[in-house]
């Protein structure tokens, strides 16, 4: 079992940046994949960015690559994700996710059964 718990959201102007964290207890966290999902007011909730077990290999939704970056403590038990240059279209409610997660699957919601309450991100333009 693992809990999660998102912190960093808020308010931002457009280009501006901020850092989520997401905390875990359980003993199983860095047994698991991790993964950062949006959702935003009317639309499916889409994947953002995720990392593998040990963090080695990341992986991003085009629309924040190379502009978001994922990074993992598996010794802290806590993910977290840097987004900078933000624009108005990255308002969204953004969730911490775990789970059994494979490659091909990654960027599933369904494939993460670990998910923290979400923290509000709003970009002002």
């Amino acid at each position: 079992q693992v809990q999660l718990v998102e912190s960093g959201g808020g308010l931002v102007q457009a280009g501006g940046s901020l850092r989520l964290s997401c905390a875990a207890s359980g003993r199983t966290f860095a047994t698991h994949r991790v993964a950062w999902f949006r959702r935003a007011p009317g639309k499916e909730r889409e994947f953002v960015g995720g990392a593998s077990q040990n963090g080695g290999v990341k992986y991003y939704a085009d629309s924040v690559k190379g502009r978001f970056t994922i990074s993992r403590d598996n010794a802290k038990n806590t993910v977290s994700l840097q987004m900078n240059n933000l624009n108005p279209e990255d308002t969204a409610v953004y969730y911490c996710a775990a789970g059994n997660a494979i490659a091909s699957t990654a960027r599933a919601p369904g494939s993460y059964a670990y998910w923290g309450q979400g923290t509000q991100v709003t970009v002002s333009s």
